[in-house]
């Protein structure tokens, strides 16, 4: 069954959009060695949503999870998340509205060496000039299972561990969305498992709203939605499970 969007900040029974993408496009390069990674890809996700973007390699799925997370921006097109327009905001607004709204999670962990579990989780918010909150470093702490190696430096880590470092540094702040490029792509299987766990708990939990890449079909088929993408194009959008607030509405 396919997705209908609402539009920004409408809300539907329990229906609330969180993001919404429109008509992105994306060119590299000029004249014959011009390269269109996104083709005019339209889409919108619900608060508390778990969506997985699945395609070939060079389809253009990073290239959206990096315009949607403010990393990049779009040729041509809009990405809303709540009622904020982020392309439109100078580079200044959009660093702090990421930091603030948006929790970025790669495969390769983007961990500073020099420092230990607690600072790199921390660093976000310490960089928007924020006071250390204590208490919600704890928590974070403890539910990603890292109680015992707060002041382990990353090489002091396995990839499973310093995977977990990420992940809470990304949902530090409350994110609106959180965006995990490959996340297990990285790891043995028992520990991707792991990390999709903690990601899917994340989720349900909290609410928190995930949109996750992955060329793992099995990973796929856990979230709650999937979009597939070839040659910079939406091929399909595939609803797998309702979440309560559209099953109030139907």
């Amino acid at each position: 069954m396919g997705f209908v969007p609402a539009r920004p900040g409408r809300e539907r029974g329990m229906y609330m959009e969180i993001l919404r993408c429109e008509n992105l496009s994306k060119t590299y390069g000029k004249g014959n060695a011009q390269v269109k990674a996104l083709d005019k890809v339209s889409f919108s996700v619900e608060k508390g949503e778990f969506v997985s973007i699945v395609g070939p390699s060079g389809s253009g799925k990073s290239t959206l999870l990096h315009i949607i997370g403010g990393v990049d921006r779009p040729t041509e097109g809009k990405v809303f998340i709540g009622n904020t327009d982020i392309h439109a905001l100078n580079e200044d607004r959009l660093a702090i509205f990421r930091r603030r709204q948006i929790g970025l999670v790669y495969q390769f962990y983007n961990l500073l060496p020099v420092l230990n579990v607690d600072e790199n989780i921390l660093l976000p918010h310490l960089l928007d000039g924020r006071p250390m909150d204590r208490e919600r470093l704890d928590l974070i702490v403890k539910e990603m299972g890292l109680t015992e190696h707060r002041n382990h430096l990353p090489s002091q880590l396995s990839g499973g561990q310093q995977q977990r470092v990420s992940i809470g540094r990304a949902l530090f702040n409350h994110p609106a969305i959180l965006l995990a490029d490959e996340p297990t792509g990285n790891l043995d299987r028992k520990n991707g498992a792991e990390i999709v766990r903690l990601l899917k708990e994340s989720n349900r939990r909290q609410r928190q709203t995930l949109i996750l890449i992955t060329h793992d079909e099995s990973i796929a088929l856990q979230a709650d939605r999937m979009i597939c993408i070839e040659d910079g194009r939406i091929t399909r959008d595939e609803r797998i499970r309702f979440l309560k607030s559209q099953q109030a509405d139907a």
